[in-house]
């Protein structure tokens, strides 16, 4: 298995264990690694870089992508660069921040477009007659 294989099967089986996945609408400069990402989730997010999270931004080119979490330990940080293709980054919503579910993020890293993707309506039912 390649490496690159390896690290995206390694990055979406843990995803999961985590409670939250917090988008960052905006470009940030790439040349930001652990300790700037950890301030703008601080000052621009208004979260904690240390809750049981995952941080995900992009750059201007919306070529690469960064996710940043806090395992209790340390934190750690994963890239992924694009060789043609661009991430469909949700660039209109009107939140700085965006909640993706574990599904979502797995969309995006897929190169699908997040906001244009709706599941069918959760229907409830409590008998057949």
């Amino acid at each position: 298995m390649a490496w690159a294989t390896l690290a995206r099967v390694s990055l979406k089986r843990s995803f999961h264990d985590f409670d939250t996945i917090y988008l960052h609408r905006d470009a940030v400069d790439f040349r930001k690694s652990i300790n700037g990402l950890s301030v703008i989730v601080e000052q621009a997010m208004n979260l904690s870089p240390f809750d049981a999270a995952l941080f995900v931004f992009c750059n201007k080119q919306r070529d690469k992508l960064k996710v940043l979490c806090w395992d209790n330990t340390g934190f750690c940080l994963w890239y992924k660069r694009l060789e043609k293709d661009r991430f469909k980054w949700p660039r209109k919503a009107s939140e700085a921040t965006l909640i993706l579910s574990a599904e979502q993020f797995d969309w995006l890293l897929r190169g699908m477009n997040i906001s244009q993707i709706k599941p069918h309506q959760t229907r409830l039912f409590k008998g057949i007659a």
